[in-house]
């Protein structure tokens, strides 16, 4: 019997924000030293990019990056990083132990954003920093000549504002790791002042509010509700972080982690109604997933005080591919409340792409992303997906298949995300378009390997990549393939 999928192009969930597929750049390691700015390199150019890194962002594609932090930002001032840089000051960063130059700041990260075509998610300091100094950033980044901070920036050399649409009102201000921690009720007043400050200076941006860092927080989801209710009307999303890991090494269960993922934007969802019946608005607020990866193999955050130290540098495995494929499956599969998400982080710092002075790798989380990225646009698709079941030691018994699916009605082309999660068997697959063929043959890319823990390294760099498996014939308005095991299949059709 092989398993079945059924799409029905009128079955839609939500509309798929472009949003969903971003990413994040943090001032920790190697994501911006040595990372995307590396004068130092014999690749870089006469401004210090590494032009073998943009290229390989501009093909991975994030739509919208937040920066420059991370528990970076509650210790950072924006005003050290702009202006001539042989008049920056050096500032030791307690977030990771490092020394910061501050040779890349606001406007370096803005001239990136144009020249890697992403929208730039800016964060205010809620943790050492002020409401006036938010603002203020806000005035520099956005108002035109005429005032203090705007005349600031034209004498920068930036005689046009950024226009900088999305605002992060700090980050994870409930950990109690985190610079100038707050309580949830002391964040929720202090994130609405800035809110009001940052708006009066320009009312069209949007505002995200510090959700919990986490579902094993002993305040979660109390305190998303607590800041909630202080800020409903003043913010447009609420942050959420989730970091996956397979500690336990037991693949099956690492490879059915979906189901508390969608726990996780339930419980929020639920909130996020409950908020806005109490408070008795008729303002949304959505959700902003802006930290979200895997992690757990290189947990090394204390850089002794040096700059660009190797902090966090994860390598990537197959089975954390297919891990990250089923999470932006989720995104789709949720794509009604989630609106953002950011990729957490893009270069070097448990990132899809891995430098040294002489080359760079694409990581195996690299290619989920971009076919994801490529495909998934339209509407997501409540699909049917019946499937067996496997056992596992975590969660029980889990569907074999992980299925996601997209419409486009404009262009008329549709997308079927699938994950094989057995370790030893295929699967065969019939999908249906039931809304009537949507060619004679559907394009087929794929994911796979025997090992689940076959990484990409410098000396292969190829061992997990995307194969482009061509034009599969369709049988009227089906399709049949069979799915190897350990696989992450894109059907696009249309």
């Amino acid at each position: 019997m092989s398993s079945k999928i059924k799409l029905d192009y009128e079955r839609v969930i939500a509309p798929i924000d472009p949003r969903i597929f971003g990413g994040f750049l943090e001032h920790m390691g190697r994501a911006i030293y040595e990372g995307i700015y590396d004068p130092a390199s014999p690749l870089s150019g006469q401004d210090g990019i590494r032009p073998d890194v943009l290229a390989a962002l501009k093909e991975l594609g994030p739509t919208i990056v937040r920066y420059p932090g991370g528990n970076f930002l509650s210790g950072y001032h924006w005003q050290d990083g702009v202006g001539p840089r042989s008049q920056r000051p050096s500032r030791r960063d307690l977030a990771w132990s490092s020394v910061e130059s501050n040779h890349f700041g606001t406007n370096e990260f803005m001239d990136y954003s144009k020249r890697a075509g992403w929208q730039p998610m800016l964060g205010v300091n809620m943790g050492t920093g002020t409401i006036e100094e938010a603002g203020a950033l806000v005035e520099y980044c956005n108002a035109k000549g005429g005032s203090h901070y705007a005349d600031l920036r034209v004498s920068h050399g930036y005689a046009q504002p950024h226009g900088v649409k999305t605002w992060c009102l700090g980050n994870e201000m409930d950990g109690p790791w985190q610079i100038g921690h707050l309580e949830a009720d002391e964040y929720g007043r202090k994130a609405r002042e800035a809110a009001k400050i940052m708006r009066w200076h320009d009312p069209s941006i949007e505002l995200v509010l510090c959700g919990s860092s986490g579902i094993a927080m002993p305040t979660f989801p109390e305190w998303d509700r607590t800041a909630l209710e202080i800020c409903w009307d003043q913010v447009n999303y609420l942050s959420m972080h989730f970091y996956a890991n397979n500690n336990a090494n037991d693949t099956a269960s690492y490879l059915a982690l979906t189901g508390q993922l969608e726990a996780f934007v339930d419980t929020l969802e639920g909130t996020l109604r409950y908020v806005k019946a109490k408070t008795r608005s008729k303002h949304d607020v959505f959700l902003s997933w802006d930290e979200w990866n895997v992690w757990y193999k290189n947990m090394e955050m204390n850089g002794n005080w040096t700059q660009a130290p190797h902090l966090i540098e994860e390598v990537y495995n197959l089975e954390d591919a297919l891990v990250v494929a089923q999470w932006m499956s989720v995104f789709l599969r949720r794509s009604q409340v989630l609106k953002m998400a950011c990729l957490a982080q893009l270069v070097n710092v448990i990132a899809p792409i891995l430098t040294r002075r002489d080359g760079m790798v694409k990581q195996t989380i690299y290619y989920p992303f971009q076919l994801f990225r490529r495909f998934a646009k339209g509407a997501a698709l409540d699909v049917l997906c019946q499937a067996p079941t496997y056992e596992t030691a975590q969660f029980g018994a889990a569907p074999l298949l992980d299925v996601s699916a997209s419409y486009d009605a404009e262009s008329g082309a549709s997308a079927v995300f699938i994950v094989n999660r057995s370790q030893q068997e295929s699967e065969p697959v019939e999908i249906e378009w039931q809304n009537g063929a949507p060619g004679k043959s559907a394009h087929v890319y794929q994911i796979a390997g025997g090992d689940p823990k076959v990484a990409n390294t410098f000396e292969q760099p190829n061992a997990v990549v995307t194969a482009d498996l061509g034009e599969v014939a369709l049988d009227g308005k089906k399709l049949s393939l069979r799915l190897p095991p350990l696989s992450f299949t894109v059907v696009s059709a249309g």
